[in-house]
């Protein structure tokens, strides 16, 4: 029988990393085995589901780029169905409604162990005797999560289920309900959960999102892929940077490990980083241009600028900062000014270049540096001591991309007005 995974949230809320993750992991499973990735959406909680939770839910598997093969399945559409197996497990003697009259139906529960082996836990059991009485439809006439679950599983022929370790104690509740149906039950996985850098369950305070804020603060959709499948498995090497090919080909339910996945915010910086230093030009310069003012600059603008960035920054959202000088007025920093540009030597220094600027012809890198280095030689001085100033007066800080590329990508008309503040 050909492997059939299922990934089924609920739109009461946005889509997470702990339910990205394990839908990545059910993804994962199918398309390693050949199998089948499904969707269902448990959506019977009316007054919580939300059209704007779905959306979101759908947009975030799809920017993932998490395909399903089947769905998705609305189990609001199915009520009847839920309704005619709670009542055949009635007339088999299995259930019975509630003696006070309501439209609630309870599971007899039987008085056995259960037991499984689960694919990451290994064996688990359960003794039965210690449950209540399971309730499958709820007054209100709708089912409750363990009896929707088993009745879709087993119509959708699922034959894999993996989910979050805080779901083991549901499962003795289900395979006593597949005994009932008559029906297999499927092979069991359970992951674990992820917590935060302190051990205590994920939350924003460690830096967890939603995968859409992922995406709107401009992480890639590779480098969350790529973090999500590292919660908990590993390839059984050092590697960490893997192509979402190499992830598929080496993801195996045997090396995802026991113990809870520790979320690391650095690290999917750092990863993301690995994939922007990788992206095309043109790829990278529309990933910038999202976070930028819009302005007016041409091609060749966009492309030298997205090269000399997507090397030196983590994500996206963080060109705002990091460029901010090249379209609006200088941010200077107080103690570089104060350190490079303050006193007459500095002007004087500043002023030299200046007029030597304003008569270049050609204005190209080789040319300005050529410049830069003349001027510093004719007056005995290292170049350092001419490029520090200079890269205050223009960007206003101690650190940019090599000084000048920018000078080229700022411009001689706003180079020189710049320059002209600092100088006598």
């Amino acid at each position: 029988m050909s492997t059939r995974v299922r990934f089924a949230p609920s739109p009461t809320g946005r889509l997470h990393t702990g339910g990205a993750r394990c839908a990545l992991f059910n993804y994962l499973y199918a398309r390693v085995t050949g199998g089948k990735f499904i969707l269902r959406i448990e959506d019977t909680d009316v007054k919580r589901s939300s059209k704007n939770y779905l959306g979101d839910i759908l947009d975030g598997l799809k920017w993932l780029g998490m395909e399903w093969d089947e769905g998705p399945y609305y189990q609001s559409e199915r009520l009847a169905e839920y309704s005619a197996v709670a009542q055949r497990l009635i007339e088999e003697g299995l259930a019975y409604r509630d003696p006070e009259g309501s439209a609630a139906v309870y599971f007899k529960m039987p008085k056995v162990r259960v037991s499984w082996e689960d694919l990451i836990h290994g064996e688990i059991s359960f003794d039965c005797s210690l449950l209540d009485d399971l309730v499958l439809i709820k007054s209100d006439g709708t089912p409750t999560y363990n009896f929707a679950c088993v009745v879709d599983d087993v119509g959708l022929g699922v034959t894999h289920v993996i989910r979050g370790d805080d779901h083991i104690s549901n499962t003795p509740k289900q395979i006593a309900l597949y005994r009932a149906l008559g029906k297999p039950q499927p092979k069991f996985a359970h992951i674990p959960l992820i917590l935060g850098p302190d051990k205590k369950r994920l939350s924003k305070r460690h830096g967890a999102k939603s995968v859409l804020e992922y995406r709107d603060e401009g992480i890639l959709s590779d480098a969350l892929f790529n973090f999500l499948a590292l919660l908990s498995w590993s390839p059984g090497d050092e590697r960490e940077f893997m192509s979402r090919g190499e992830i598929i080909k080496k993801f195996s339910l045997k090396k995802v490990k026991k113990t809870a996945a520790v979320f690391d915010y650095e690290k999917l910086l750092w990863l993301n980083q690995q994939y922007l230093k990788r992206l095309g030009d043109e790829e990278a310069a529309e990933g910038f241009k999202r976070f930028l003012p819009s302005v007016e600059r041409d091609s060749g603008f966009w492309l030298e600028f997205a090269r000399l960035y997507k090397v030196r920054v983590r994500k996206f959202s963080e060109i705002k900062e990091a460029a901010d000088f090249f379209f609006g007025d200088v941010k200077y920093d107080e103690s570089a000014v104060k350190e490079h540009l303050f006193g007459e030597d500095k002007k004087n220094l500043l002023g030299g270049l200046f007029r030597r600027l304003e008569s270049l012809q050609v204005w190209e890198i080789k040319e300005l540096e050529r410049v830069v280095r003349e001027y510093a030689e004719s007056g005995g001085r290292e170049a350092k001591e001419i490029i520090h100033p200079v890269r205050v007066a223009l960007t206003g800080r101690t650190a940019s991309p090599g000084l000048f590329e920018v000078m080229v990508l700022l411009g001689r008309q706003t180079v020189l007005e710049r320059l002209k503040r600092w100088v006598l």
